[in-house]
């Protein structure tokens, strides 16, 4: 496993280099060749750090996208050099490597390492927030399911696999003061918990049981808030409909549990109703928060 973690790190300073285009005569595998000699002298692992260099540069676009839609405030030149070139090792391990011999917390991990060994003081929260997000949001696609989906691109919305989501604006009453509940994401967002409605629930016991899972609270479903839609891309699936509905609902007012290994999010916590308009939200969030603190006053 050390081999691996110094032949990932060699990897790293060949895409390093790479990326600055430092040596523009010199072949992607001769830098790759002269760095094992210079750093990873005598180490017999040279086939995996092919396979995962130079697999990393065929799948780049593909990789770059999913980084861009996964870090939608972090234009890919805005990451550093050093944080997008963990990214995309990761990245292509967590998506087209071999899980038998990586698994996809392996892949994650590993970036985590790579990310407090040469990245900055928050790169390896922001690295496993990334991929992290991704992993909880594709899963571990089988390669042959990957490979047969690729033959054929759909076009038409009517036939894009549909994956339903389900979440809530959670209030609690405390002091006779109303508190919302909140979890912060690692790029900067106060939002709303919501997740994927499993096999066998309704939308209902889907937001309910996800309330749960990532802020240990227990809630009680009082409203419909509203419904959307919107087409997702996939870096293997293609475009996907995801259809979300969210929920009012209410809790106890008691200290928020954030979920262990929660992809993409960092904290929880209580806002009063008047600290709300100053949080950073995504926009979509504004209008069923303004539908929520209407229906809770007029309850009152």
């Amino acid at each position: 496993m050390a081999n691996r973690h110094l032949s990932r790190s060699i990897v790293l300073q060949t895409l390093f280099e790479w990326d600055f285009d430092a040596e523009k005569n010199t072949e992607p595998k001769e830098m790759l060749d002269r760095n094992i000699e210079e750093f990873g002298p005598g180490l017999d692992d040279s086939l995996f750090m092919n396979d995962l260099f130079l697999g990393i540069l065929k799948k780049k676009t593909i990789i770059d996208e999913v980084i861009e839609k996964a870090a939608p405030d972090w234009p890919i030149d805005k990451i550093s050099v050093v944080d997008r070139n963990i990214l995309r090792i990761g990245l292509y391990e967590l998506l087209f490597g071999e899980r038998k011999e990586v698994p996809p917390k392996v892949a994650i991990n590993e970036s985590i390492e790579l990310a407090k060994s040469f990245g900055g003081e928050n790169s390896s929260r922001f690295i496993n927030g990334v991929l992290g997000g991704v992993y909880k949001e594709i899963g571990e696609p089988g390669k042959e399911e990957v490979a047969h989906k690729k033959k054929h691109t759909e076009t038409d919305p009517a036939k894009f696999p549909i994956e339903k989501k389900a979440g809530a604006v959670v209030y609690a009453i405390h002091d006779s003061h109303i508190y919302f509940a909140f979890v912060h994401d690692v790029f900067g967002y106060w939002t709303l918990s919501k997740g994927s409605i499993e096999e066998g629930e309704n939308e209902e016991q889907g937001a309910t049981r996800e309330i749960k899972e990532e802020m240990g609270l227990d809630i009680t479903i009082k409203d419909l808030l509203g419904r959307n839609e919107y087409i997702a891309n996939h870096p293997e699936k293609g475009k996907i409909r995801k259809q979300v509905v969210f929920f009012l609902a209410e809790s106890e007012y008691k200290d928020l549990v954030l979920e262990k290994g929660t992809g993409g999010l960092d904290d929880a916590k209580w806002f009063a109703m008047e600290e709300v308009l100053g949080l950073k939200m995504y926009d979509n969030m504004i209008s069923l928060l303004e539908k929520a603190l209407e229906i809770i006053t007029k309850k009152k």
